[in-house]
């Protein structure tokens, strides 16, 4: 049997990026067959959120695609560190703040850039959509689905 696979997806508020790179991972990894082979959560480096649903703005976008966001914002925690196999940050910023906790190398290397999965996007981070209109919501979408495509390609179940 096969282990299974833990990853996170870490954001600043965990209630745009991050749930969507949790929902959109889940999505892809259901229509292979493969949502018992992965535990997936998301989390945010600040705890503004804690206890919020995603953004509704970010929730529509990801229906347009036939993709039903759930979850709740946490803050992450030194524990996750232990808990996930991956953990991906959607900017500097972000993965400097979980970085800061890191206990050491193999923390660390745990830790990756969500845009080095990414292949048909010149993206280096996932821009934050909050204060933006739909197309930033919309773009977003684009590069989970490209960047999760990555992961899976990368980290496969088997």
């Amino acid at each position: 049997m096969p282990s299974l696979k833990r990853i996170l997806f870490v954001c600043m508020g965990n209630i745009c990026r991050s749930p969507a790179g949790e929902n959109v991972f889940r999505h892809l990894a259901a229509a292979r067959g493969l949502e018992q082979d992965y535990f997936v959560d998301s989390a945010g480096t600040i705890g503004y959120h804690v206890g919020e649903p995603p953004d509704s703005r970010m929730s529509a976008a990801g229906e347009k695609r036939g993709i039903v966001f759930t979850g709740h914002s946490r803050q992450f925690r030194i524990e996750d560190f232990q808990e996930f196999d991956l953990i991906v940050t959607m900017d500097e910023s972000n993965r400097q703040g979980v970085l800061q906790l890191a206990l050491g190398p193999e923390a660390e290397a745990k830790v990756r850039p969500f845009c080095s999965f990414v292949t048909r996007h010149p993206d280096q981070e996932v821009p934050d959509p909050y204060y933006g209109g739909e197309d930033g919501f919309e773009h977003v979408m684009d590069l989970m689905e490209d960047g999760c495509e990555g992961i899976l390609r990368e980290f496969p179940a088997h």
